[in-house]
């Protein structure tokens, strides 16, 4: 599909290429969860989902590595409701978080923040929570919401100006998932596939002159779309700046 220069005026573009199905999953699953240590019960910002420090601090620290639910690193960013079960010290609603990382455990779903982990329990019981060091639990997934913020297009620090650009997608709202990203050549009127590096982190090398229009593959409550972010990243970015886009996602 070409890009035309007409559309530099319009913030975003989108394609349906499938009508809207039920994708996701709207309702509880039996599991079970777990902990990992963290001196400041914070999350990680070395985690497989490549978001940084903002996989630290997001969500209030409420994040979680996961195994079965990382889909390669499609699942990075996305949003569940976790549900500790044991009325006498699980609150009811538990807690909402978001995937930052991968992590394995012992036939568990979820590997919590300590704050997460905190979270699920009642007041004034944590400390029981936390004696069980697994416990079973029930989740679903929600949308993410980000009340102020609009998504964003980091520029991984690994980037090298202006031969190597490795970028990942912050606060990325509803129940979406970014199958791929596809960087606009302007010479060859066409849309190169940019390689997911690992995690939510997608690179390229050989970049096109100028600023940087991107288009995503999206797979969300609208089915499977295309949306487009024409000059979305300046012709002389850094590394480690992110840069405000309009998209939206659902």
């Amino acid at each position: 599909m070409g890009f035309s220069l007409k559309l530099q005026y319009c913030l975003v573009s989108v394609m349906v290429l499938l009508p809207a199905v039920c994708y996701s999953q709207d309702y509880f699953v039996k599991s079970r969860a777990t902990y990992y240590g963290s001196p400041d019960c914070l999350g990680t910002p070395s985690g497989a989902c490549g978001f940084g420090e903002y996989g630290k601090s997001v969500n209030d620290a409420n994040v979680a590595g996961v195994s079965r639910l990382y889909k390669n690193g499609t699942g990075c960013g996305a949003c569940y409701q976790v549900r500790c079960t044991n009325p006498q010290i699980c609150a009811d609603n538990g807690v909402n978080i978001v995937v930052t990382d991968y992590g394995e455990g012992d036939n568990t779903d979820f590997i919590l923040s300590p704050r997460a982990y905190a979270r699920m329990a009642r007041p004034d019981t944590a400390a029981h929570l936390f004696a069980y060091g697994v416990v079973d639990v029930e989740y679903q997934r929600i949308p993410c919401q980000y009340g102020g913020y609009k998504t964003q297009v980091k520029v991984h620090e690994h980037s090298k100006y202006p031969n190597y650009l490795a970028i990942v997608v912050l606060y990325q709202a509803g129940k979406s998932e970014i199958l791929s990203v596809d960087i606009w050549q302007e010479d060859c009127k066409e849309w190169i596939g940019m390689r997911r590096a690992y995690g939510a982190v997608f690179d390229m090398a050989n970049l096109p002159s100028g600023d940087i229009s991107l288009r995503f593959q999206v797979r969300g409550s609208a089915g499977l779309t295309w949306v487009q972010a024409p000059n979305v990243i300046p012709k002389y970015w850094k590394a480690g700046v992110a840069y405000e886009t309009d998209i939206q996602l659902y």
